[in-house]
């Protein structure tokens, strides 16, 4: 029987990647990629003692960065990871995500308006003690010349 030509695809199913091949390409220390290990949100097989990562796991990855870059706690991240592994479809998992985005989305806004106030309030310091000095050096300046 014919073995069927592989394409990039079934290759790229097939990739396997060793923990420093993935500590380079997403600039990470073995120590954060075992941390996720850790927390459940990769799965490598093993090879006896050698952690062998596949796609899959390459994929979550790039995942659990993105959503790091967004604000995400790794919960969050994780519960994104499960709902498309329980559900192998997208639905339920981009659902999931748009609502956590518009969490984050309030958040952040609110900490952009906090941040403006404080801004303000430190602009407003500024001004103050700028006064109080000029105040101060005029008034050394009138007693030298007196």
């Amino acid at each position: 029987m014919p073995v069927p030509p592989r394409t990039a695809a079934s290759n790229a199913a097939r990739a396997t990647y060793s923990i420093s091949d993935l500590a380079r390409e997403f600039a990470l220390t073995t120590r954060a990629i075992r941390f996720y290990e850790d927390c459940g949100l990769l799965a490598p097989s093993r090879d006896k003692r050698t952690r062998v990562y596949g796609e899959r796991e390459r994929v979550r990855l790039k995942l659990i960065l993105r959503g790091k870059r967004l604000g995400l706690a790794l919960a969050e991240i994780g519960e994104l990871l499960d709902l498309y592994e329980v559900n192998r479809n997208e639905r339920a998992q981009l659902t999931a995500f748009l609502a956590m985005l518009a969490e984050r989305r309030v958040r952040l806004l609110q900490q952009r308006e906090d941040i403006e106030a404080v801004l303000a309030e430190i602009d407003g310091i500024e001004r103050e003690c700028r006064r109080r000095l000029k105040a101060e050096a005029r008034g050394v300046a009138r007693a030298e010349s007196d």
